[in-house]
């Protein structure tokens, strides 16, 4: 049996049961809709929080840009994991002992003021379609991949995928939906990463293999890694060379992202009871990191594969041939990715070898001019495509490439649902039934909700065509954006006694900066070449638009702080209210024995 008909079984048996569930599942009421009936057990929940969360930009994209990066992108796994210790303590149980559907509804109700709603709406909307637009470039490149065509019409393979199931099912069909997704997941990310870690290392715990030896050479891993990125003119591996400054701030602007984001929280709504949402957010940790323990042990493993099929010969001896990657079989996967034009090779001085290295470090420049370089030939890698052509290029049987295959488009479109999700509620549930038509009917609100998903839909298509970086910057692009608008109207709702006038202020104002600073490096809208700075050399110093989110929220608190302070003090029973949700029923106050 061939790999595309192996790759079509398990994709096609795992969309079978995600799409079946989804029919069992159909919501029937706005409350199945929005909540799941608020009837999840808290490890069902974690499970689904987790595969909500565990997007093509884990899956997918982070170890890539770990692998190409090294030491410096650990921001991304220390950043998104530190957010759910955030988001377990200071929100979940106080959100859902609110009782409410989605966050712009406790933010209205909270501040009291229709104003503070729509402005959480637009909040919402803004920062779910940016990291929309990161899942569905995942979705592209997978279905791009394991379909054989080209990443355009993957795309829209998997936009009617999306639509299918999360139009009908709603937040119980995702739900359960997710569960399953999870399962294939975190099979499909970690076999093959057990597989590997025993080639190279010997080692079946990866995460272990990473700080062991090399099998090969007897060296530890590492220190290999790093003497062979560092012969080819790259940075080490190992090592700290961005700015500390703008490595703080990314790593803050991940944490409190991942705690201000609308799709996440909405999952703590759907448990029983105030306990469960604390207890969901543990077991959503702990699923995550099964995942992101073996994260960096993928993108180190991937990246000295790599360099070891590049120069077969090790980095003293002769590149790989043309002939070699067009007749060994260990190097089809190339050909297979070069139809998704996402990797790319050329023979710049024709010596019938592809050299790869680093042809911008001044040291390689000196080795390439005295052996007839030309510049590295291996043109075009694209980051998104690692972990999905990991087993391909360690050569693991053709079952694993397939289960990856389930995986990679398991988790892109786990997340794709749950931000449509929370988009559809939050136009429906918030904007037209909150505040343009409150005595809409049930079934009116459901329509409204299916129709503002399918809008949702053909945006993050048409924007996920040319997105404004790979997958995970996209998505960090996102995380900025929640971390300067929603967080700290979270916090400040449950924690101070800002009013009104101050929420609606710092909203605005956090996520008025952050779009327009991730608009001048990024492009107005995302389109190409309107940007006036890039990240490589930005506004402010050496902030970057993605690490701009921490700095967004520090604006949105100062604004709501002195503006609440200039005018009325929150009502009476408002202040009831806060005390109401943040302290226990029941308790209290201490006494003196």
């Amino acid at each position: 049996m061939d790999q595309f008909t192996i790759n079509l079984l398990f994709v096609g048996a795992s969309f079978a049961l995600y799409i079946g569930i989804a029919i069992w599942a159909r919501a029937g009421s706005t409350s199945e809709f929005y909540a799941a009936g608020r009837g999840v057990h808290p490890v069902t929940n974690g499970m689904a929080t987790a595969a909500d969360w565990m997007s093509a930009a884990s899956f997918i994209s982070m170890a890539g840009l770990i692998a190409f990066t090294g030491y410096d992108n650990s921001t991304f796994l220390m950043g998104w994991t530190g957010g759910y210790v955030l988001l377990a303590l200071l929100l979940a149980p106080y959100l859902r002992k609110f009782g409410k559907f989605t966050v712009s509804e406790f933010i209205g109700d909270r501040f009291y003021s229709p104003t503070a709603r729509i402005v959480a709406v637009i909040c919402l909307i803004v920062a779910s379609t940016t990291y929309v637009i990161g899942q569905m470039t995942g979705v592209g490149v997978a279905f791009g991949r394991f379909l054989e065509v080209s990443n355009t019409t993957g795309l829209l393979i998997g936009a009617c995928v999306v639509f299918a199931y999360a139009v009908f099912g709603g937040m119980k069909g995702v739900t359960y939906t997710q569960v399953a997704q999870y399962c294939v997941l975190i099979m499909a990310y970690t076999i093959p990463a057990v597989f590997i870690s025993l080639q190279l290392t010997g080692n079946p715990v990866p995460a272990l293999g990473l700080f062991g030896d090399h099998a090969a050479s007897g060296e530890p891993l590492l220190s290999k890694l790093d003497a062979i990125v560092t012969d080819l003119g790259f940075k080490e591996y190992t090592a700290h060379h961005g700015d500390t400054f703008n490595m703080v701030l990314f790593t803050l602007s991940l944490m409190i992202g991942t705690a201000g984001l609308p799709h996440v929280i909405m999952r703590f709504f759907t448990v029983p009871k105030v306990a469960d949402a604390r207890w969901s957010a543990g077991w959503a940790l702990v699923f995550i990191a099964l995942l992101y323990l073996t994260a960096p042990a993928v993108g180190a493993m991937a990246r000295l594969n790599i360099s070891d099929m590049m120069w077969p010969e090790g980095t003293d001896g002769q590149a790989v041939s043309v002939e070699m990657i067009e007749n060994d079989a260990r190097y089809d996967w190339m050909a297979t990715w070069q139809k998704t034009g996402l990797l790319g090779w050329e023979d710049k001085n024709g010596d019938g070898r592809i050299q790869y290295y680093n042809d911008k470090s001044e040291a390689m420049q000196e080795k390439a001019a005295a052996n007839g370089w030309e510049g590295n030939e291996l043109t075009n890698f694209n980051r998104d495509i690692l972990v999905l052509a990991n087993p391909e290029i360690a050569n693991l049987p053709g079952w694993v490439i397939g289960l990856v295959a389930a995986g990679g488009l398991a988790a892109a479109l786990s997340t794709a649902a749950g931000l449509l999700l929370a988009i559809s509620s939050a136009v429906s549930h918030d904007l037209i039934k909150g505040s343009i038509n409150p005595q809409i009917s049930e079934k009116g609100e459901l329509l409204s909700a299916r129709i503002a998903m399918a809008v949702a839909i053909a945006v993050a298509t048409y924007l996920g065509l040319n997105p404004p970086g790979f997958a995970a910057q996209t998505v960090a692009l996102a995380f900025g954006l929640a971390a300067a608008s929603i967080f700290p109207a979270l916090m400040m709702g449950i924690f101070t006694k800002v009013n009104n006038k101050g929420a609606v202020a710092g909203m605005i104002a956090g996520l008025v900066v952050t779009l327009i600073y991730i608009f001048l490096h990024k492009g107005w809208f995302f389109i190409p070449g309107t940007n006036s700075f890039t990240d490589a050399d930005p506004l402010l110093g050496t902030v970057k638009s993605t690490s701009f989110g921490a700095i967004g929220a520090m604006v949105n608190f100062a604004v709501a702080y002195f503006v609440s302070k200039s005018s009325a003090p929150i009502p009476a029973e408002i202040e009831d209210l806060v005390e109401s949700v943040r302290i226990p029923r029941g308790a209290a106050a201490a006494q003196d024995h």
